[in-house]
């Protein structure tokens, strides 16, 4: 093959690199035709409905920096700098949810996420600055160390344009994606590129359908020989072709015959094709067709447990991921005996009016929950300690099995005492009565 053993590999086929993953898979021309890259995967419908829901609810979780306790516990370290960093404005130009709905998305079309980390002269982390990842090249010096090669572009600040900027990875946030070895991602749109160019190629063939259809398409028979066949084509495009000339009634002279020879949509299983891919698509992004508004089936029933599901399945290991990296490069060696960073997806979990109230009074009523607890969850204010907001309550009826008759036998002794009082008491006042009479006779 010699030469020509680039030029005839299967452009399916991964690519070897030497630093990163040890393959990585390219978006391109798919089978059905169609170019599909991040850009115009995004222009399908489910592509994008399935990125934005995952990109703002993780956005729209609050995320908090904690600290460890002496009892065991946690509490928020509002006083540390990288709270206010990440729970509200992670640089000068974004806010937190910003910030982190740029994250999933690139994460969600490349497979990863980069960030700038900006320090000061004592290494405090002052501003995380998302970077492109198809700008980004991860890759390893002599002494094989990983370092960042990042390629500036006219958006970037005017000194340094079409120039590439080497970064260490103290100084760089990166998040991956799926991958053999962890340290760079696959691109989920590469990945699934025959999938998504179907559902493009899908939504094309309709559009074409109601553009150039003449209800239906077909040819136009004439017995003799016409002087100009395109004037003849031209009239009946104008008078009967796209969506809003159809239903309409052809007048046929001079012996002319229409012969449809266009496929028939439902024959072609048009309809059944753009549903399987929304579910196709959804299953490259593990989310529940019903929130990307596919409702088959989806019940009554169900539909609040695949809301739990996508928390639990979708999003946590996301979530997961955001969380041990910004750990790992944000916080000193120090620090991490100290803190820890959680998002609150507690909001998420809550379920229904009623199943909430239930659970609470649950949670009231065997002593692990107070009142504050509770009202911290619904967004309410405190209840002053001194008038019990504090309090954990347990009801006073339950007790160990081996005490279960030991009150009882106390309870038994008690009324045994108090009659043999009761009965000495009257003892007595006989007694005294009979001493009475007696004094009396005498």
């Amino acid at each position: 093959m010699g030469i020509f053993s680039g030029i005839f590999r299967s452009r399916d086929a991964p690519k070897d690199r030497t630093a990163g993953s040890a393959y990585a898979f390219f978006p391109g021309m798919s089978s059905s035709g169609k170019r599909v890259n991040e850009r115009t995967a995004m222009q399908t419908s489910a592509v994008y409905a399935c990125v934005r829901v995952i990109s703002e609810s993780v956005a729209s979780l609050p995320l908090h920096v904690y600290r460890y306790n002496s009892d065991g516990g946690k509490e928020k370290a509002i006083e540390h700098p990288l709270y206010r960093l990440l729970h509200d404005e992670p640089n000068g130009e974004m806010t937190a949810y910003s910030f982190f709905e740029v994250a999933l998305t690139h994460l969600l079309l490349w497979g990863n996420f980069y960030a700038q980390i900006i320090r000061n002269g004592k290494g405090e982390v002052l501003g995380l600055y998302p970077l492109m990842p198809d700008r980004m090249r991860v890759d390893r010096d002599e002494n094989r160390h990983l370092y960042y090669e990042y390629t500036l572009s006219t958006d970037d600040p005017q000194t340094n344009k079409n120039q590439t900027v080497i970064l260490q990875p103290e100084d760089v946030l990166h998040i991956p994606g799926l991958s053999f070895d962890g340290l760079v991602g696959y691109s989920p749109i590469a990945m699934a590129k025959q999938s998504i160019g179907l559902s493009i190629a899908a939504e094309e063939f309709g559009s074409k359908f109601y553009a150039n259809s003449a209800v239906p398409s077909g040819i136009l028979e004439h017995p003799g020989i016409l002087k100009d066949p395109a004037k003849v084509r031209d009239s009946w495009m104008q008078t009967f072709g796209g969506s809003a000339n159809s239903n309409k009634v052809a007048v046929l002279e001079e012996g002319m015959k229409y012969t449809p020879i266009s496929i028939n949509p439902s024959e072609a299983q048009f309809l059944d094709t753009r549903k399987f891919q929304i579910v196709e698509i959804c299953r490259i992004f593990r989310v529940p067709p019903h929130m990307i508004a596919s409702l088959e089936g989806a019940t009554y029933s169900n539909i609040e447990q695949q809301s739990l599901e996508y928390v639990q399945y979708t999003l946590r290991p996301w979530l997961t991921r955001l969380e041990q990296a910004m750990f790992r490069r944000l916080f000193t060696e120090e620090e991490k005996k100290q803190y820890f960073i959680r998002f609150n997806v507690e909001g998420l979990l809550r379920g229904d009016y009623q199943s909430r109230m239930n659970g609470y009074a649950t949670a009231r009523q065997n002593g692990w929950m107070s009142a504050n607890d509770i009202r911290e969850l619904e967004n309410l204010d405190k209840i002053p300690a001194e008038l019990g907001g504090d309090l954990y309550l347990i009801n006073g009826n339950m007790t160990k099995l081996e005490d279960a008759g030991l009150f009882a036998g106390q309870t038994g002794k008690e009324e045994s005492d108090e009659e043999s009082e009761v009965l000495e008491v009257e003892e007595s006042d006989t007694n005294q009565r009979r001493t009475f009479r007696k004094n009396a006779v005498s």
